[in-house]
């Protein structure tokens, strides 16, 4: 040891050595020699301390670090090394405001700190976060509690700690907020989309134009996440009236504001903006447009819906004019329309939609019938107690008014199905109206279906024995219905449901 006074790394394996054969005083007088000859020094109470927490000597490991604190008088040092020691001794409130201490000294540390604490029990964590704030804290203290909340699902306390600490524009307070942004973007919850839009945009007020232009987009793609669209607006309102930014991002930037105000509803201004902007791509304005035109149908705006339309001769716009036609009444423009628009406008689903749609209209003797048509955009616009009222009306009409009745089962029928989804009471109407068309005379294909209807209904009230009565009823009585392979399934099922004696 003469040999190498200043050896550190052989200081440290004696120091070891003592404590792995418990020879106290001995490894002691090795780390004052170390000391003495080197004051400032922090590797001979860290080797110690080290060597101590190896051995599971953590309260005497404790000490040591804290000896060190006081002899180096500096209150942050060993900071990290008592945070990690106490997290492995249970002691979370006081490894909290260790590691709050070690910032001062290592800012950089701020991450590990955070990585640290947040491994701690649910039930620490209130605690937690006291102890970081506790005694006049600093930035970098709020930092750190506000990434344990936004780790531990809590983002709008965690924005309300953080924020106070960037409301000053410097390079750090940017970084601090693009972390921050990037953190909350883990969260899939609204609150954890809107801190991030808020964190997003504060950073776009502190950083260079093409950097600033990102951010705002970002932060206006994070409000429509958490439903905020009017913070959504505010940001896409500032890329789009920026001259300086790129012309892709500004055709980007009005092209997600016209979409924010038709899904907020401003069905006007989305129009103009969308009617005045050259600076939209011919892409996204057709989309826009057909996004606008449902936006209308939806309201029963079906005049304007058509009138945005208009021009337009793809497939997805046919369509759309098909439902408007429809809705208006006019229920052979409509199967013109949607047979024009085939299969392959919208999705699977729309499609599907529109078939089902035209097999109803072939049934329905009428080139016009304005009741149906109403009754049809009551249930597109999810009034379905109305839509079953309106389409019980529609089927009297038919009913009344010449024409044979043709298509008054199929529309019953529909009235059925809507009904069965609504409440009890509703379900009993569901129920007469399966079984007067259950009862139509001839060889109407809605008789079956209804009667499959029926016994499902009644599978689902509990009553298993009359409805395979109706199962078999049908099954017998209608041998070449399309609905006969499902009869047989949904019987076996209701065997199934009957208890064995």
């Amino acid at each position: 040891m003469a040999a190498s006074p200043r050896n550190a790394a052989l200081r440290a394996l004696l120091l070891r050595t003592y404590v792995a054969l418990n020879e106290s005083d001995s490894a002691r007088a090795v780390a004052q020699r170390w000391t003495a000859e080197q004051p400032r020094d922090e590797a001979p109470y860290r080797e110690w301390a080290i060597a101590l927490e190896d051995a599971h000597r953590f309260e005497e490991a404790r000490q040591v670090f804290l000896f060190g604190r006081r002899a180096l008088g500096r209150p942050g040092v060993f900071g990290i090394e008592l945070g990690e020691l106490l997290e492995r001794v249970g002691e979370w409130e006081g490894a909290a405001r260790e590691w709050a201490a070690a910032l001062s000294e290592a800012p950089a540390q701020l991450p590990s700190a955070a990585s640290s604490l947040a491994e701690a029990p649910a039930e620490q964590r209130e605690r937690i976060v006291g102890a970081v704030l506790a005694a006049a804290p600093k930035a970098l203290e709020h930092r750190l509690a506000a990434e344990l909340l936004l780790g531990w699902g809590q983002p709008e306390r965690a924005w309300s700690v953080f924020a106070p600490t960037v409301t000053e524009p410097s390079a750090d307070a940017a970084t601090a907020l693009r972390r921050f942004a990037d953190l909350a973007n883990g969260g899939n919850t609204p609150d954890a989309r809107r801190v991030r839009a808020l964190a997003l945009a504060r950073y776009a007020d502190m950083v260079p134009e093409p950097l600033a232009v990102r951010a705002r987009a970002e932060a206006a793609r994070a409000f429509l996440g958490a439903g905020d669209r009017v913070g959504a607006r505010r940001m896409l309102a500032q890329v789009a009236a920026d001259s300086t930014a790129p012309p892709d991002a500004q055709a980007l930037a009005q092209s997600a504001l016209v979409e924010a105000l038709i899904d907020d509803g401003q069905l006007p201004e989305a129009a103009t903006r969308l009617g005045a902007d050259s600076r939209i791509s011919g892409d996204d304005r057709a989309a826009l447009r057909l996004r606008l035109a449902r936006a209308r149908i939806q309201r029963g705006e079906l005049d304007l819906a058509d009138s945005v339309l208009l021009g337009d001769s793809s497939v997805d716009a046919l369509a759309l004019r098909g439902w408007v036609a429809l809705y208006s009444g006019d229920m052979k423009g409509a199967e013109q329309l949607f047979r024009a628009a085939g299969p392959y406008a919208g999705d699977r689903r729309d499609a599907t939609e529109r078939s089902g749609v035209v097999a109803l209209l072939q049934q329905v003797p009428r080139d016009r019938f304005p009741e149906l048509g109403s009754a049809l955009l009551l249930l597109a616009r999810g009034d379905s107690a109305r839509a079953v009222q309106s389409l019980r009306l529609a089927a009297g009409r038919l009913e009344t008014g010449g024409g044979g009745g043709g298509g008054r089962a199929d529309i019953l029928l529909l009235a059925g199905r809507i009904a069965v989804r609504l409440d009890t009471a509703q379900q009993r109407t569901a129920l007469t109206l399966f079984a007067e068309v259950a009862g139509t005379p001839g060889k109407s294909a809605a008789a079956p279906a209804a009667e499959l209807e029926w016994a499902r209904l009644l599978l689902r009230r509990q009553k298993p024995a009359e409805a395979i009565a109706h199962l078999e009823h049908l099954i017998l009585a209608y041998p070449e219905s399309a609905v006969v392979p499902e009869a047989r399934r949904e019987l076996e099922r209701a065997k199934g449901a009957i208890p064995k004696s």
